[in-house]
């Protein structure tokens, strides 16, 4: 190689070494600042752990056991507070979510809360005009033994002195009966081998502000619905067109040619049509004039069959309709109830009748009838417009799945009442019935598990989307005016 050469070579590899050798440099010089800084963080670590241990050893602690003698800094005994019971308003100001704030103080008076100790007050039109519920239906149910009874007279009784007033439209047991003469109302007593005759085709109470047309109107429709809907009953089927025309002309041809038109002479014109009238009509109204005849001259003769022996007072603060003294007969029963409930329609649906209860008690025989089922749904739908609170009082909400089949007309409707009353009160449950209610009233985990063990008088209430536990008040004289079994343990010491 020449000497050219070697220097072109020199030139072009010296250049690339000195390059790594100064990066060598740089990487060593940084190492030895990193190592550096470790040394003097750790010297300054260990300096200040030094100093704390100095401090330590150099400060002075009082004994485990306090200092001696009458300064000493502790008591003898454990420090205790006694136990502080206030309201959950002045509480929930030291901590928020001790218990539900209720419902406030306007109303009546129900018992305590459970779990604020403070008491507990309802009343559907008061939380109607705040806003809080929509609509002022009430569904209670409870075994029996579990006190819904008493709550349910409680309710309507504490209403009185706020001027509402009560209608029982059919009381299968009798139990309201000494409630409405106690409170200066008026219980009507149905059975066999009485005296009492109710005629379901009376006008009834005329509702002020209707003209003699309107008014002619509204009683010629409500007696044809009656009739329909006790013809349905009987029937246990809905009625066919030509069936809807013979009653339709039997009930004219009877308002026309009586004053007061009574059931026997709807029966008898539409077994025995006019002579002029079509030869067929006779054939049509067969069927319907032999069911309604049972209402004449069969199980429920002398009950409906003649004019009203008694006159319905709707100034009374109460009144009820006793059907205890009929057999017990599910068909039965709903007929009573269909008959009873429309010869109190016309003073129930007037609007400017004031607030007033509507108590269905044993409601599981009403919902198994397409047509008295049809007519509970009228009433609460319209509840807000004629100011009426309707309560169902039940046993188990499961018995809403026992009306008609699935999917059908008459399951709907009752579910319908259950979505129409957004208070719904939940007495003791049996075991087997917790997840049919959790489910009917989208109950929690832990409010279901409550249920079996309420005690009595204890309730679940459910009031929208609010929950209270509550334990129901009675005075003594409401004690002994409720008490339902009595009769149970009469003679027994």
């Amino acid at each position: 190689m020449t000497e050219r050469e070697r220097l072109h070579t020199s030139v072009l590899v010296t250049p690339a070494s000195e390059r790594r050798r100064l990066r060598k440099q740089r990487l060593q010089a940084a190492s030895r600042l990193q190592a550096e800084q470790r040394r003097t963080e750790n010297t300054e670590t260990r300096a200040k752990a030094d100093a704390e241990r100095a401090e330590r050893r150099a400060t002075t602690y009082l004994p485990a056991a306090g200092e001696p003698g009458p300064a000493a800094l502790r008591t003898p005994g454990r420090f205790r507070l006694p136990r502080h019971q206030d309201t959950s308003a002045t509480l929930a100001g030291a901590y928020p979510f001790v218990a539900e704030g209720g419902l406030g103080a306007d109303g009546v008076f129900v018992g305590q809360d459970l779990y604020s100790g403070g008491s507990f007050v309802y009343d559907p039109w008061v939380l109607y005009a705040r806003g809080i519920i929509t609509a002022p239906n009430v569904v209670l149910a409870g075994i029996v033994g579990s006190g819904k009874s008493s709550l349910a007279k409680s309710l309507y009784t504490r209403s009185l002195p706020f001027g509402r007033r009560v209608y029982v439209p059919g009381d299968p047991k009798g139990e309201h009966t000494a409630v409405a003469k106690a409170v200066g109302g008026r219980a009507i007593v149905l059975g066999h081998g009485l005296n009492t005759r109710l005629n379901p085709l009376d006008e009834g109470h005329r509702p002020s502000g209707l003209s003699n047309e309107q008014w002619a109107i509204t009683v010629a429709s409500r007696r044809r619905d009656l009739i329909g809907s006790l013809a349905e009953t009987v029937l246990t089927r809905g009625l066919t067109p030509l069936e809807h025309t013979a009653i339709d002309l039997a009930l004219t041809e009877t308002v026309r040619e009586n004053t007061v038109p009574i059931l026997p002479m709807v029966v008898d014109r539409i077994l025995n049509p006019n002579a002029g009238a079509d030869d067929r009509l006779a054939e049509d109204g067969r069927l319907v004039g032999h069911a309604l005849r049972r209402l004449v001259a069969g199980d429920l003769a002398g009950l409906f069959d003649g004019p009203s022996t008694v006159t319905f007072d709707p100034s009374l603060p109460m009144i009820s309709l006793d059907l205890s003294r009929v057999t017990e007969n599910s068909t039965l029963i709903s007929v009573l109830m269909t008959c009873s409930s429309a010869w109190m329609e016309s003073a129930l649906l007037d609007p400017n009748g004031g607030q007033r209860w509507v108590i269905y008690d044993e409601a599981w025989r009403l919902m198994s009838h397409p047509a008295l089922l049809r007519r509970m749904d009228a009433h609460w739908r319209l509840a807000r417009h004629y100011g009426i609170a309707n309560m169902l009082i039940f046993h188990k909400l499961s018995d809403l799945d026992n009306v008609g089949d699935a999917g059908s007309a008459m399951r709907s409707l009752a579910n319908s009442l259950l979505a129409n009353a957004e208070t719904r009160i939940v007495y003791r449950q049996e075991s087997d019935q917790l997840g049919p209610t959790a489910q009917a009233l989208g109950l929690t985990g832990t409010e279901q598990k409550l249920l079996p063990s309420l005690g009595v008088g204890q309730g679940l209430w459910r009031i929208k989307d609010r929950a209270f536990v509550t334990q129901h008040q009675l005075h003594p004289a409401e004690l002994d005016l409720f008490d339902t079994s009595s009769r149970l343990i009469q003679g027994v010491k």
